[in-house]
This record gives C-alpha cells, sequence and structure tokens, in this order.
C-alpha cells in the first residue's frame, strides 16, 4: 500500500469514482468560512471503499462550532450520512465541494488520540475507521451537550472575568470555538490524594516494584496472576490499588472487565480507595444517558479514572497512565460487530501510542499474555509459592490413584463419594459451589437403543428436556425453534425411548436438593445469573462463568463435567478450560480455613496444573507447543470467508510472500437448520497463517483489496476477521 492510502489520503484508484459527489452547486450561493474553509470528513459507512477521508466546504454559520472532533451530517451520493469532522485546513485536491449540511453539536466528542487508536485498531483487523468510531463514541443525547457547552461557556466567561480583574490585559479577544480544555479540571495535586492502604502486591515477583513505578510517573508492563476472587486480597481489589497508585503521579487510568458482574466488583472496590468523584463507569448497560454522560465528564478532563465493559478502551482519558485488563482469554472481551477487535489489544495498541503502563490480570494466564512475558515485552508477576499454598484451596483430582483405590466407580460416577462427602462437611461452614458446563435440565438426549442424537421433526434441531415456566413440568423441546415435541420416535430405529447425554444446571440442582433435603440450593445459569450469594450454608449450582461470589468465600467447590469441557473441537479448549477452573476455584476460602476443591475429570495437564496452581507453567508450555506449531498466538491468523472462487481470487490477489502459510480453502459445515436448495452455494473459508514482523502489510494489503473489490464491484464480498478464536 503506498504511503498516502496509509495516511488516508483520497485514493486516486476512487477519482472517478466519487468525485461527482464531491462537486457543490456552483449557484448555491452558500458563503464559506474565511479561515480554514475545508472541513475534512470520517464518514459513518460500513461500505470498504468509502473508509477514506472527504473534503467538505464549511459554510459561514458553521464556522464557530465546525471544529475537529465534532459530529457533522453532509451529502453523498444522494444521501445524509454522519461523520466526523477530524481537520479543518485552507485547501483540498478538490476544486469544488459540497457544502457540510448540519454540525450536530460544538463538543468535540472525537478526541485526536481516539481517532489515532481508532485507525490502528482498523489496521489491525483489516476494518474500517468507521466501524471502530461506532464503538468507541457513545451515541449522542442532545440535552446533555446543551448542559456541556453552557457548563463550559460559563466557566470560560468566569476565567475571562478573574483575568481581567487581575489585570490580565492579553484576555479577552475574539470569539474561539468550544474547546474542551475550557471545560477541563486540573488533576487533582498528588498531595491532596489518599494515600493508598498496605500494598495488595505484596508476595508477588516484581509487585512492589510495579506499584513504586507507577507512582513515581513510570510506565511498567506487567501480566498479573491473581490468587483471590473475594474478600479484601482480591483481584479487584488489586486493580483499583494500581489505578490509585497510578492517581498520585496524576495520571489516568483505564481498566477493562468481561461483564456486569465484575464491573460490579470492581466499581466497589474502587469506591473504597479512590474519591467518590474520582470514577465513572463506561458501559451501554447503563442506558445512553448516563453512559453519554460519564463518557462528557472524562472528555473534559473532570474524572481520570474509567472502569467498564469493552467500550471503556476508548476513553477519552487525559494524561492516561495505565491501562488494565481483567481475564482476557474471556471471550466477553471480543466485540461482536465488525471488524471483531480484542479489548486487550485496544488496550496493547493504546498503551503503545500513549506510552502508558499495562497490566494484564488474571486467576490463570492466556496464551496471548504469556507471550508479552515470553517477548520480554512485559514481567511476570506471580505469587511466591508459599504465599500461594497458604492463599489457595486445596484441591482434590477424583482421577488421582489414591482416590481411585478408595473408589473405584469414581471415574464413572458424575458426582463421586468423594465430591459427596467434601460437600456435606462443607455445608456445615458455609455455601458450596458446584460448577457445571450446561445450563438447562438436559440439554443433549439420544435415543436409548441407537444413540442417534434427537433432533426436531420440523428443522432437525437437538431436543432437549426442560422445565415449563411457573411449574415442575418437565417437556421436551427443540433448542432451535422451541416446539414442544410429544410423541418422540426415532427416525433411525423407531423407538421411542431417550436417554440423557449431558446434565443441566436445572437437573443437576433437583438432585442435589434431594440428596440434601434441608440445604436450600440456589441456580445461576442462563438468564438467571446471579452475581453474589448470602454467607450461610446453600449448594450453588451455576455454569462456567455464572458462578457467584460469596461475601467470605465458598467452602468448597464442586468441578462437575471437565471432560466434556477439554472434548470441545478448539484449538483453546485446554486454556480455556483451566482458566474456567481457576475462576471458580479462586472463590473458595484458603486451605488453612478449611477450603476443599474436588474436581471430576480425567487426569491431563490442565488438572495438574490447577492442583499444583501454576496457570504461569501451563502457559509457558502451551505457548511453548504453540510456537513449535506455527499456531496463534505465536503467529497471527486471518480467516477469509465467502464463496470459494472469491475466496481463492481474494487470496491470489494479494500476492502474498512464501513465509505466509496458507490452508484451504474448505467448506464450512452447514446447520441443520438451513435450507437444502443445491443452487445455495456453501461458504468456504481459507487461514492464512503470518508472522508479527509482517502482519502490519498482510492485514493493510487485506484491506485496500478489500476497499478496491467494493468500489469496483468485484464478485462477491469475501469477510476477513484477524486473529478469531473461533476459527481454529
Amino acid at each position: 500500500m503506498s504511503e498516502q492510502e496509509s495516511h488516508g489520503v483520497q485514493l486516486s484508484l476512487l477519482s472517478g469514482f466519487v468525485g461527482r459527489e464531491r462537486t457543490a452547486d456552483p449557484h448555491s450561493g452558500v458563503e464559506l468560512a474565511q479561515s480554514l474553509p475545508v472541513a475534512r470528513v470520517i464518514i459513518d459507512s460500513p461500505l470498504p471503499h468509502l473508509d477514506r477521508v472527504f473534503d467538505y466546504s464549511v459554510p459561514r454559520e458553521l464556522d464557530d462550532v465546525a471544529g475537529p472532533g465534532v459530529r457533522v451530517r453532509v451529502k453523498f451520493s444522494g444521501q445524509d450520512l454522519n461523520g466526523f469532522l477530524i481537520e479543518r485546513v485552507d485547501v483540498s485536491e478538490s476544486e469544488r465541494l459540497v457544502p457540510l449540511a448540519r454540525v450536530y453539536s460544538a463538543v468535540p466528542v472525537l478526541a485526536p488520540q481516539i481517532l489515532e487508536l481508532a485507525q490502528s485498531v482498523a489496521l489491525r483487523y483489516s476494518g474500517t475507521v468507521a466501524d471502530v468510531l461506532r464503538v468507541a463514541v457513545p451515541p449522542r443525547v442532545a440535552s446533555l451537550d446543551k448542559l456541556f457547552l453552557k457548563t463550559a461557556a460559563d466557566r470560560a466567561a468566569a476565567k475571562t472575568a478573574g483575568s481581567f480583574q487581575s489585570g490580565d490585559k492579553s484576555a479577552g479577544g475574539g470569539h474561539a470555538p468550544v474547546a474542551v480544555a475550557e471545560a477541563g479540571h486540573a488533576p487533582q495535586s498528588p498531595a491532596t490524594l489518599p494515600r493508598p492502604a498496605r500494598s495488595l502486591f505484596t508476595g508477588y515477583s516484581h509487585g512492589d516494584e510495579f506499584l513504586t513505578q507507577l507512582a513515581l510517573g513510570a510506565s511498567p508492563r506487567a501480566v498479573l496472576g491473581s490468587l483471590a476472587g473475594y474478600g479484601p486480597q482480591s483481584w479487584h481489589h488489586q486493580l483499583a490499588q494500581a489505578a490509585s497508585y497510578a492517581q498520585l503521579s496524576g495520571r489516568g487510568t483505564i481498566i477493562v472487565v468481561p461483564d456486569l458482574r465484575d464491573l460490579h466488583l470492581l466499581e466497589n472496590a474502587c469506591s473504597a480507595v479512590l474519591a467518590a468523584d474520582s470514577f465513572v463507569k463506561l458501559t451501554a448497560d447503563d442506558g445512553p444517558a448516563v453512559r453519554y454522560e460519564n463518557f462528557l465528564r472524562v472528555l473534559n478532563g473532570e474524572v481520570q479514572i474509567v472502569i467498564g465493559t469493552r467500550s471503556a478502551a476508548y476513553a477519552p482519558v487525559w494524561n492516561l497512565g495505565l491501562v488494565c485488563c481483567w481475564d482476557d482469554g474471556d471471550e466477553l472481551h471480543i466485540e461482536r460487530r465488525a471488524p471483531y477487535q480484542h479489548s486487550r489489544d485496544v488496550l496493547l495498541l493504546r498503551s503503545e501510542a500513549e506510552g502508558t503502563a499495562v497490566l494484564m490480570a488474571g486467576h490463570s494466564r492466556s496464551s496471548e499474555a504469556q507471550r508479552l512475558v515470553a517477548t520480554g515485552w512485559a514481567q511476570s508477576m506471580v505469587a511466591e509459592r508459599t504465599v500461594a499454598r497458604m492463599s489457595t484451596a486445596r484441591v482434590i483430582s477424583t482421577a488421582d490413584s489414591y482416590e481411585q483405590e478408595r473408589d473405584p466407580l469414581a471415574s464413572l460416577a458424575r458426582l463421586p463419594h468423594r465430591a459427596w462427602e467434601s460437600a456435606k462437611s462443607a455445608l456445615l461452614a458455609g455455601p458450596v459451589l458446584v460448577q457445571v458446563a450446561r445450563t438447562g435440565y438436559a440439554p443433549a438426549l439420544a435415543c436409548q437403543r441407537c444413540r442417534e442424537v434427537a433432533r426436531c421433526a420440523d428443522c432437525t434441531g437437538p431436543l432437549m428436556q426442560s422445565k415449563s415456566a411457573g411449574s415442575a413440568q418437565i417437556l421436551l423441546t427443540c433448542r432451535w425453534c422451541a416446539r414442544v415435541e410429544t410423541h418422540f420416535t426415532c427416525s433411525t430405529c423407531g423407538n421411542q425411548s431417550l436417554r440423557a447425554l449431558a446434565v443441566g444446571a436445572s437437573r443437576t440442582a433437583e438432585e442435589l436438593g434431594r440428596a440434601f433435603p434441608s440445604v436450600p440450593v440456589i441456580s445461576s445459569a442462563g438468564d438467571h445469573v446471579k452475581a453474589t450469594v448470602p454467607d450461610r450454608p446453600a449448594i450453588v449450582v451455576a455454569t462456567v462463568g455464572a458462578e457467584p461470589v460469596a461475601a467470605h468465600g465458598y467452602a468448597a467447590a464442586l468441578l462437575l463435567d471437565g471432560d466434556s469441557l477439554l472434548r470441545r473441537e478448539s484449538l483453546r479448549s485446554g486454556e480455556d478450560t483451566l482458566r474456567r477452573w481457576m475462576n471458580a476455584a479462586a472463590l473458595v476460602r484458603p486451605a488453612k480455613d478449611g477450603g476443599t476443591v474436588v474436581i471430576t475429570a480425567d487426569d491431563c495437564v490442565e488438572l495438574s496444573a490447577l492442583v499444583r496452581w501454576d496457570p504461569a507453567g501451563y502457559a509457558e508450555r502451551e505457548f511453548a507447543l504453540r510456537h513449535e506449531l506455527g499456531l496463534p498466538p505465536a503467529v497471527r491468523v486471518a480467516a477469509l470467508t465467502g464463496r470459494e472462487a472469491d475466496v481463492v481470487a481474494f487470496t491470489e490477489a494479494l500476492k502474498l510472500p512464501l513465509s505466509v502459510r496458507v490452508i484451504g480453502p474448505a467448506p464450512l459445515a452447514r446447520a441443520f437448520s438451513s435450507p437444502s436448495d443445491p443452487k445455495d452455494e456453501p461458504d468456504y473459508r481459507m487461514l492464512l497463517f503470518f508472522p508479527y514482523g509482517m502482519a502490519l502489510s498482510v492485514t493493510a494489503a487485506m484491506r485496500a483489496l478489500k476497499a478496491s473489490n467494493a468500489a469496483r464491484r468485484v464478485g462477491s464480498p469475501v469477510q476477513v476477521r484477524c486473529d478469531g478464536v473461533d476459527v481454529i
């Protein structure tokens, strides 16, 4: 790609395609601004060939409000489109320009560093800048914009009046566009900030050194393996303390977590160590008004600490000094819309651009985080063995030879005798967590005679057993179309009896309720996930990722269905299973307080890592294997999906070097519910594996080719997805 293309300059390839649309009407009589009459605009469009900067003229009546970063409305190809004004210049390459149709507000919502970050993310993921900005800048709330501008004007007037009273003759002058700086607040002096409590990083390698460097204004980078998921030593208190140390040097912090439950825990921890108005949440679940109000507080510099979910990674924090990501292995960190960016990578790109400190934290360690340690980019921050033994629960595996001798049938039972005994004794001291793999009652069924998977007669979707709402009646329903099956007959052998292939959370809770009739059973699964549970004896049945937190920890945890988690067809099945086990085990009390974790799974390296509580060692081994085999994250991967001929043509047009490994194309398996029209061609997928050293050139080439094909309308669109965790 040429230098002009990489900087977003109008492409010569497209000049004939869009030049007519950018010609202003010479008879319109629009009077233009005298200074900097050309506005450069990024249009909000998902079309790849419109991923560029367009020039528009600035009418005189919009001169005062058309500043860099504001939202605008423009005419393009006969349509009214939204966009962002990124800069104003004197001249344009085009002689005749269309004037701006509207400026929504003078509030510059797109900060320069966020625009640069969006461009970097789009290039890394072969996407469009507009798609990234749609996530980075929240939707506008007009009433809050007006309040923001009024407050800015009042402060500017008070500042000007104060300057005149003090005899400052330089104050005053002509009117200037509204700037964020006029509404900003200077950060608090370190002398006025509350001093952090005792270090929560003591006992971790490089832990106290990391905090000291943060307080002194340095930018250390570390990968933290946190031990506890509850209580005053938990991960959320550690991250809140790291933010408070960064605040001592007058710098801001961004902390991104996967979901609302984690955000709630982090918010409570921040409230304990930070001033009440020194941090805000940024999450879409708070609603558009609250989210936009918090965004504006960050934009004007009133708040320098931001906590939130994926979109919080783009918060326009002033003087950013630290970026944190909790549990980066969780797939909730991946944006669900193109270009499917991961919040971990967004934070890393921002760290490189703004020179901030980095803290990647989790109970386990992802292979991507291990790559940062293996390359020397970040240092490993793990607990010393004595500290780990004192802070974690005792882990018992029913696959252990000692347990097998005591209970030979343990490998066949879903709830072995040792697990039942541990739960019975632990219930005398507090709640017991039971982790299961699936929600529902019996989420997978098969014919009792031939073992063929039971499917719906209408859509061929898998049948499952579920309880009807408001009653205890168990119904046989389709997981896809929700049709109730009243008379099942196997299409293969004609048998009418069914057997369960898997047991869900609802049936597990029912069975444990019968086993412990005097103990309440709490379910956290599906659409009724709980954030916390009372600190009293109870059985808490939760699916993976939905485990509530007990204030003083669980007395025990039973991790069931381990083999089912490990059997998933994914390169990351082992890594993800260990992460889910450790997230649950971290909620249990230490062994010195009687905390016990019983896990039912066959002997494997993931099980050994859990028993030893050694996520760093497992991640190191896993990354070494990936590096030897040339698999992500040792290399980057791009998945090209579309019609077979289009995918092949797209790959050939890239003219990839020999160092790029190409696999495919291979047809994608159709879902059972997809139409069986023979004219409907299946999609094919091509995988490209390329080293990090040439990643920038490969992603840039794919991005440019997408734009070129879209402009020339060559073939059907080919989806480009970089670093997808579900493609292999």
